[in-house]
């Protein structure tokens, strides 16, 4: 017997952008609704789950970072495009220093997780570029790893800059979930696919050094040898809380994080951006525009009717 959740009724759906990406095949991504705006009510969803799964209920609370708790696809973008400016990356095929538009970053950014394998791939596509880091453009594997790996530092050490400056803030009804959790007993863990450092500077200047500490699992892609939608970060976390998958619930806002949650055996509800509200979020337990009306037991309520308690 299944069990079904339907929140509300879906917006009217409008044709789909052009794809910066399109060229790609080995990815599927399907665009299945306009951007929304934030007034809206959350989009429908329906999930069926065998009832012969057994929950204890909704023990921890997952939290990925970029884009659940900051709405930070614009900043890296701004640090990639600074990082290609400093070092003249050049690709053959534009005389200009590299720089990722936004609707370019957008697909880019939901398909590929981790800054590395980004940029990685984009140069597999588009030949190795000649940069002050290297006059011509490199052909040993040691040396593309080289101006990957200087790349990203500088990268992250830009994006930095950008937290620290005072003018982000964290996505609306963040903090007061995270609370709520706590006092009613839940564990609270962040997964992010980012580097630790830049990670823990976000949490400390967004939830406070106070939140940060008392997370019970943080983990970033510096923990895990494989970036979502490798399930490993989330594995990883339920193992290290002793807790069942079936008994975590992730929040997630790209269909790379629900696709690591749902491979992990978690459900995951979407908060999504307007970069990532395109995208098919068809296994997500719940999908809404941000989290300022969802409260702790609507979670709870959501978890119990897709996997039924033992």
């Amino acid at each position: 017997m299944a069990c079904t959740i339907r929140l509300s009724s879906a917006p009217n759906f409008l044709a789909p952008p052009p794809n910066p990406l399109r060229h790609v095949t080995n990815f599927r991504f399907r665009t299945v609704r306009r951007r929304p705006f934030a007034s809206e009510k959350p989009l429908s969803v329906s999930v069926s789950v065998s009832a012969s799964a057994s929950s204890k209920g909704l023990e921890v609370l997952v939290f990925d970072c970029d884009g659940v708790i900051l709405e930070s696809e614009h900043l890296h973008r701004q640090a990639y495009n600074d990082a290609f400016a400093h070092f003249n990356v050049r690709c053959a095929s534009s005389p200009q220093p590299l720089n990722w538009g936004s609707d370019f970053y957008d697909v880019l950014q939901n398909r590929i997780g981790g800054g590395k394998p980004k940029m990685r791939w984009y140069f597999g596509e588009h030949g190795w570029p000649s940069s002050t880091i290297f006059e011509k453009p490199p052909e040993a594997d040691e040396d593309r790893a080289k101006l990957i790996d200087t790349l990203q530092d500088w990268k992250t050490e830009r994006y930095k800059e950008i937290i620290k400056s005072g003018t982000v803030e964290p996505r609306p009804g963040v903090l007061r979930l995270m609370d709520e959790a706590k006092a009613a007993g839940k564990k609270l863990a962040v997964c992010s696919a980012a580097t630790k450092s830049s990670v823990i500077l976000c949490l400390e200047n967004l939830i406070g050094i106070e939140r940060f500490q008392s997370l019970d699992c943080f983990l970033a892609g510096d923990d895990v040898k494989e970036k979502k939608p490798d399930p490993s970060i989330y594995l990883t976390a339920s193992k290290r809380l002793g807790v069942s998958p079936r008994d975590c619930l992730v929040v997630e806002d790209s269909v790379i994080g629900l696709q690591a949650a749902t491979k992990a055996g978690m459900s995951c509800v979407i908060t999504y951006t307007s970069s990532t509200a395109e995208q098919d979020f068809k296994d997500a337990i719940a999908i809404y525009p941000d989290l300022s009306n969802v409260r702790l037991k609507d979670l709870e309520l959501l978890l119990q009717k897709v996997v039924p308690a033992s």
